[in-house]
């Protein structure tokens, strides 16, 4: 039936409205389009403020400036490393792994420079200071204040693993780092050790490293709450294993007090196991013997008891940083720390009566090879 009045009705179609873009933002913030297009593609050789408004502005239209860049690509820059090490290789697997859970990708990269010549002196690997195709550096390896200066000064994001930058670290304080709690690691070992009687604990590794020097920093905090002299048998090498044997060997040689070391990390008690075994010392029987990372540990014979790092985390740390740099890059430096877990296993027992009979009466001093 017709309607009375003759007239047909019709639904009313709204024209939907065009998305904010480039050109929007440019206007709010007051700047080109060009800047606009930099600031949005990451190309960090923009003013700081006028980054932050591109930005602030972006966000109040509701747009996602980091998806603007359809690149997503960070870089895993291994510096002065073997390709193979047992303990950053793992690292490069969780943080590939975490990449590809959140949709990114990844290239790697070893990189080798010297840690004493001026930041203006290196020369950074090419495709890291493609603005266009690398996004952000995950720095890992051992690194030095000068690398961190170049980055800075480049603009270039990136976070690094704090525990192995070596020299001033003083430039960590504005940085975005990942640390493992290898303080509390070495605290937790040695504890256990005098937990099981030990009095006469030694630490072994190259102390001037840092990574070994935060853990000598826990093993020195629990011997003096106990009130037991901290000793420590240290070489130049920086060859983990060759540290461990060449500082054993050292120290069985002065025929120091001795039931128990504690060594830097797992490749230094591997040397450290050599060198008692030369000696016809039984590891727990004759002395015990901590690692620490847990990289190896459950390979030795006996399996060596080691502080867990969590490498895999790290590099989910590490990614997870970056990611956040990336979508903002004008927040407040982020710091996180992973802790430790000890791993009780084979090497480790209380000290013989025998043993401990032949030794002198404590330690009058901090003792270095």
């Amino acid at each position: 039936m017709a309607s009375k009045t003759g007239l047909k009705r019709t639904k009313s179609v709204s024209t939907p409205k065009r998305k904010a873009g480039l050109r929007e933002i440019a206007s709010a913030a007051n700047v080109s389009i060009a800047t606009a297009s930099r600031v949005l593609s990451g190309n960090n050789k923009v003013a700081p403020a006028i980054r932050k408004a591109v930005w602030m502005e972006a966000e109040k239209l509701g747009i996602d400036p980091s998806q603007r860049n359809k690149n997503k690509t960070l870089a895993f820059l291994l510096s002065n490393r073997a390709m193979l090490h047992a303990f950053h290789s793992r690292i490069l697997s969780g943080a590939e792994a975490h990449c590809a859970a959140n949709g990114w990708d990844m290239i790697y990269l070893s990189y080798n420079y010297p840690a004493h010549i001026p930041w203006t002196d290196l020369h950074l690997p090419k495709v890291v200071q493609r603005y266009d195709l690398i996004r952000a550096v995950i720095l890992a390896g051992t690194n030095s204040a000068n690398l961190i200066k170049l980055l800075g000064h480049k603009k270039i994001p990136f976070v690094v693993l704090g525990n192995n930058v070596i020299g001033d670290q003083q430039e960590l304080r504005n940085q975005d780092a990942v640390f493992v709690d290898d303080i509390q690691g070495g605290l937790d070992a040695t504890r256990y050790l005098i937990g099981l009687g030990h009095r006469h604990i030694c630490f072994v590794g190259n102390t001037r490293l840092p990574w070994f020097a935060r853990c000598f920093e826990g093993y020195e905090r629990a011997m003096n709450e106990n009130h037991f002299t901290p000793f420590q048998s240290s070489t130049d090498s920086t060859d983990d294993a060759e540290s461990g044997y060449l500082g054993t060997k050292s120290l069985l040689a002065r025929d120091e007090p001795l039931t128990a070391i504690l060594a830097g990390n797992d490749s230094t008690a591997y040397g450290v196991y050599k060198a008692l075994q030369e000696r016809g010392l039984r590891i727990p029987q004759d002395v015990s013997v901590i690692g620490c990372d847990d990289t190896v540990g459950a390979l030795l014979s006996p399996a060596l008891s080691s502080t867990r790092e969590f490498p895999e985390q790290l590099g989910k740390q590490l990614v997870e940083l970056a990611l956040n740099r990336i979508s903002k890059p004008d927040q407040e430096p982020q710091r996180v720390t992973i802790p430790t877990e000890f791993i009780k296993r084979d090497s480790c027992a209380p000290p013989a009566h025998s043993a401990a009979a032949k030794f002198k009466n404590g330690m009058q001093r901090v003792t270095t090879g």
